[in-house]
């Protein structure tokens, strides 16, 4: 078992990388697998995060000492998150960049709720995935509108596009999106990686989502776009908010650098491209010597080991990413009618999700509908990639059919 906290990786001083280090080689945009572009996006929102934290610790942060150590591990942050974003091709479209990101949206969520230990929270992300495989469907069939290529060049097969509960029903009162946060003191350490790696993911399919939508012309994309980054905002609050909120500073620290070795560590050990595994073990080094000041600010600011926030086992099983139809299928099956209300989850329509829908519709379809009804328009159906059968909610209905 690797323990990060033993290895003290490249020293801080020997991080900084010239303007050559950094100008890295792109994947190729049709050759790459892609779950080495699922890796990719995955890493970008990780650092993003990472940074995006930092920059906040530091805002309410009084000691001058403390603001310098993160001023300089947040430089070094800032180019790893360069280096891995700048692994895409500057010639995939925005929307086949969205094609991947929806498929790290469905892959990396399955994946972690298959492995969460906590009932309550892999319930909380099963309900998220569904929504996701939503996302990616309407997409798929505005990316054959809009540039007539299909997403099967995209996901290859490894993930099925076709609707998940539908996005026009994902709008919900924001008081409904406030889950119940676990228990910093008693949560399985898994756990605790789980929520910030989905919830990092989430957001940065957020920010990308509202900063890309306006650059299209087409009145239906840049519909369709700002109605999903509504449902992603949505997502972010439902994922945060499993987060105890008792945690302070140091501690998160810690967990953010523990978090970051732990999927450096992973995707190490499945990268089918070597230069793309050169770049993981290059940053998992760095991630380690980030790890062990984190760690040295919690006992010293916080009195604590870090064995008492992340565990004495070490990182757990590698994340990976496979396919997870047969698991998502079973979710569209028995969970594709979940709501929620307060804090749980009920299988009706209450007074304030109707309430929401009304604000939001008055009886209009929305983006994520009118994309389904130009594609048949244009095309005679909706475009679909279903690898395993029929669709388990659908089987019985014919194509073409509302998925309201």
């Amino acid at each position: 078992m690797f323990n990060p906290l033993d290895h003290k990786g490249i020293p801080l001083e020997s991080q900084i990388r010239n303007w050559r280090e950094l100008n890295v080689e792109p994947i190729g945009p049709e050759a790459v697998d892609p779950y080495t572009r699922c890796r990719i996006i995955t890493m970008n929102g990780i650092e993003v995060e990472a940074i995006n934290f930092q920059h906040q610790f530091a805002r309410n942060c009084p000691d001058q000492e403390v603001r310098r150590q993160l001023a300089y591990v947040r430089y070094v942050e800032s180019q790893q998150q360069r280096v891995v974003n700048w692994l895409l091709p500057g010639v995939a479209s925005v929307l086949e960049t969205t094609l991947g990101y929806e498929q790290v949206a469905v892959d990396l969520t399955a994946w972690v709720a298959r492995h969460e230990p906590d009932p309550y929270l892999k319930q909380a992300y099963e309900f998220g995935v569904l929504e996701d495989f939503d996302h990616l469907y309407r997409y798929a069939n505005l990316y054959e509108m809009v540039e007539r290529r299909k997403a099967e060049k995209i996901v290859n097969g490894l993930t099925e596009v076709m609707p998940g509960r539908p996005t026009i029903v994902e709008h919900r009162h924001p008081f409904d999106e406030v889950r119940t946060p676990y228990d910093r003191d008693s949560v399985d350490p898994r756990s605790k990686l789980h929520a910030l790696t989905i919830l990092s993911a989430e957001q940065q399919v957020m920010f990308y989502y509202m900063n890309v939508g306006p650059q299209y012309m087409e009145p239906i994309a840049r519909q369709l776009y700002q109605e999903i980054s509504l449902i992603e905002q949505e997502h972010v609050t439902h994922y945060e908010s499993l987060l105890d909120p008792g945690e302070n500073w140091w501690e998160r620290l810690l967990t953010h650098e523990y978090n970051e070795c732990w999927l450096y560590y992973s995707f190490l050990q499945q990268e089918s491209d070597p230069r793309i595994k050169a770049v993981w073990e290059l940053h998992l080094q760095m991630e380690l010597a980030h790890l062990q000041q984190a760690a040295d600010l919690l006992r010293r600011h916080d009195g604590r080991e870090p064995e008492e926030i992340v565990g004495s086992a070490g990182l757990p099983e590698p994340l990976t990413f496979e396919p997870n139809k047969d698991y998502l299928r079973h979710l569209l099956a028995t969970q594709i009618d979940l709501n929620k209300l307060g804090e749980g989850y009920v299988r009706e329509a209450h007074e304030r999700f109707e309430w929401m829908q009304q604000q939001l519709h008055d009886g209009q379809k929305p983006p994520s509908e009118q994309v389904i009804d130009l594609h048949r328009e244009r095309f005679g159906d909706e475009y679909r990639i279903e690898t395993e059968g029929p669709h388990p909610v659908e089987s019985l209905r014919p194509r073409g059919g509302s998925h309201a």
